[in-house]
């Protein structure tokens, strides 16, 4: 891996002059990912996004928590998505592969990153996060987010950004593990909804619980919800 990325000779300033004679060849790798992810997940079974760390050790309680989603959401007709890499990331993929379910990852260049983990049974590595984080929104029926650091916080925000300016259709946002969370909730009622800089059904678009059960019947209910109304 190298030490720099595609994406960061994209958008740091200091490469700005490259436009006239590498930003143009850099436009058409990029189309070439896009094509490349609408090719391999256009015949995707329903899916569910899981986010979580990478840096969560196989025997902590997220990632227990993540494989027994994994094999849930499996055993409830969904395919997982993750961001392919360790941690939370592998333990959903292992819960959703050994359930008999499809497991799905897509992976980031990273001057840190390993690779896919050995449990995704379709995978695709990308240059560029924007390009990525259209395959998460466009293939999923629902995110669930579990334990994470910057990583994860941006997927929460932004899926949560999403449905509120309606630039998707409204899909459930799940946080799994109240305690990791109570933190930053509390802070968005006392600070944003306090303020006014969020309202009371933004809070709404997030769903809070423990329990894997109550999350995948959650999902399946909003599922079934938007099915009902024709706006699928």
């Amino acid at each position: 891996m190298p030490p720099s990325t595609a994406d960061e000779k994209l958008l740091d300033s200091h490469y700005r002059r490259e436009w006239k004679t590498k930003d143009a060849w850099r436009a058409l790798r990029i189309l070439s990912e896009f094509v490349e992810g609408f090719d391999t997940l256009a015949d995707l079974p329903p899916a569910v996004s899981v986010f979580g760390s990478a840096r969560s050790k196989p025997d902590s309680p997220e990632c227990e928590m993540a494989a027994g989603l994994g094999a849930a959401l499996a055993e409830a007709g969904y395919a997982v998505i993750t961001g392919g890499g360790p941690g939370v990331m592998e333990a959903a993929n292992r819960g959703a592969t050994e359930a008999g379910g499809m497991s799905v990852g897509l992976g980031i260049e990273l001057p840190f990153e390993q690779g896919l983990n050995d449990w995704v049974d379709v995978g695709i590595d990308f240059r560029y996060f924007f390009v990525r984080k259209t395959m998460f929104v466009k293939y999923a029926q629902a995110f669930v987010v579990l334990p994470g650091g910057f990583g994860t916080l941006d997927e929460l925000f932004e899926a949560i950004t999403l449905v509120q300016t309606k630039k998707v259709t409204r899909f459930p946002v799940v946080l799994m593990g109240s305690g990791y969370w109570s933190g930053l909730l509390s802070w968005m009622r006392e600070a944003l909804l306090e303020d006014g800089k969020i309202s009371v059904a933004d809070l709404d678009l997030i769903h809070v619980t423990d329990d894997v059960a109550e999350a995948v019947r959650f999902i399946v209910q909003a599922d079934a919800t938007l099915a009902d109304t024709g706006r699928k």
